[in-house]
């Protein structure tokens, strides 16, 4: 049986997920896999701002804040 994936975007706080995709094309992303964020990286997200935006998750070692429209087309699998 295969995990749902969900949007980084919708993920609670505390949540750990696997990233399982997201668009090839757009130089946001690109800039993004460059930072690490590429499929198969574990996170977590730390917290949100308190207005939703932005968004801070952990991953590799680090931190890194990522706007929430931007966190909208990465997909993830929450981690059991």
């Amino acid at each position: 049986m295969a995990a749902a994936l969900v949007k980084l975007s919708e993920l609670p706080v505390g949540a750990q997920a696997v990233v399982r995709g997201y668009p090839q094309q757009n130089p946001a992303f690109i800039r993004l896999r460059e930072m690490g964020l590429i499929v198969g990286t574990p996170i977590t997200l730390v917290r949100t701002a308190p207005l939703g935006d932005p968004l801070e998750i952990k991953l590799r070692g680090y931190h890194l804040s990522l706007r929430k429209s931007d966190a909208a087309h990465v997909m993830v699998e929450l981690s059991p």
